[in-house]
């Protein structure tokens, strides 16, 4: 199974696949808890080391993983819980949270690819207040303190000839930002987190990496801001899927190693998503006091 390549953005997977040798890994701490009234589980990630990002091939930094598995449902009460619970932990990752100050909200992805637009979809019903902010002050929200909200969809490359980094760079050097929040479609290497599970964190994001299209990535280093990165997984290797139905991975899968599939319902269940991040979002970066 040598040329089987296990393709995934989320931490909690990477984390699985080495499952059974973690405790000869050093540096990877994992916190879990289930809240029942929401049956929401959420796992947190933590790689503390160089050795334990060896080893997760990922970051090290936090990695927040909330799974619910009636996600997709169409219950906007349940909806509801788990924007809550998404605000919480958003706000427990951002830099400062309590402090005052300018954040700019990236939607990556493709509009026009459903199953890629979760991005756009999510800025598209956003709270944007920093024009007003800097035009009118915060007298115009009669607040005393309130964060200044900005957003950006950049595209995709085929259709800007510009890398999303490339971009991204050029705003934060125009509107200087105290913390970028990036939204993302991922991979997954489960059909069972297939819109069912979302993932945040502080260690920002290298778009394109679970489908093995990497791009320049949206990091603290990079932007020299703090980023934090909010994702869903919305596509799961073709090959996986097969895979793991038959309990082999004869080397004849290798012609759908770069095949990826989503639900039939896809444009449903990325509307209703992108709705439960924006409502937590707002949530999240409401710092307003009434005068």
């Amino acid at each position: 199974m040598s040329w089987f390549q296990v393709r995934t953005d989320l931490a909690l997977e990477a984390r699985e696949s080495i499952d059974g040798k973690e405790n000869e890994v050093h540096g990877i701490k994992v916190e879990e808890e289930y809240d029942k009234d929401s049956d929401v589980h959420i796992t947190k990630v933590i790689i503390e080391t160089k050795n334990g990002a060896k080893a997760m091939g990922k970051p090290m930094g936090t990695y927040v993983t909330l799974e619910a598995p009636a996600m997709i449902e169409p219950e906007e009460d349940y909806h509801q819980e788990i924007s809550d619970i998404l605000a919480k932990e958003v706000r427990e990752l951002l830099a400062e949270p309590e402090k005052e100050k300018s954040i700019l909200v990236v939607g990556l992805g493709n509009r026009d690819v459903t199953a890629d637009s979760l991005g756009p979809n999510v800025v598209d019903n956003l709270f944007i207040n920093r024009h007003i902010v800097m035009e009118y002050g915060k007298v115009a929200y009669n607040c005393s303190r309130m964060h200044m909200v900005s957003s950006l969809v950049p595209g995709v490359m085929a259709k800007t000839g510009m890398e999303s980094a490339e971009i991204i760079k050029g705003v934060i050097e125009q509107t200087s930002p105290d913390q970028v929040i990036v939204i993302d479609a991922l991979a997954a290497r489960s059909t069972k987190r297939l819109n069912r599970t979302i993932q945040i964190t502080d260690t920002g994001i290298h778009p394109g990496s679970g489908v093995g299209n990497h791009r320049n990535a949206l990091t603290m280093e990079s932007l020299h801001v703090p980023v934090l990165a909010i994702g869903v997984p919305t596509v799961v290797d073709a090959a996986t899927i097969v895979g793991d139905a038959i309990g082999e991975y004869p080397s004849a899968l290798s012609e759908l190693n770069n095949m990826y599939v989503t639900s039939k319902d896809v444009d449903f269940q990325v509307q209703q998503i992108s709705h439960i991040l924006c409502d937590a979002l707002n949530k999240a970066l409401d710092i307003s006091v009434s005068c």
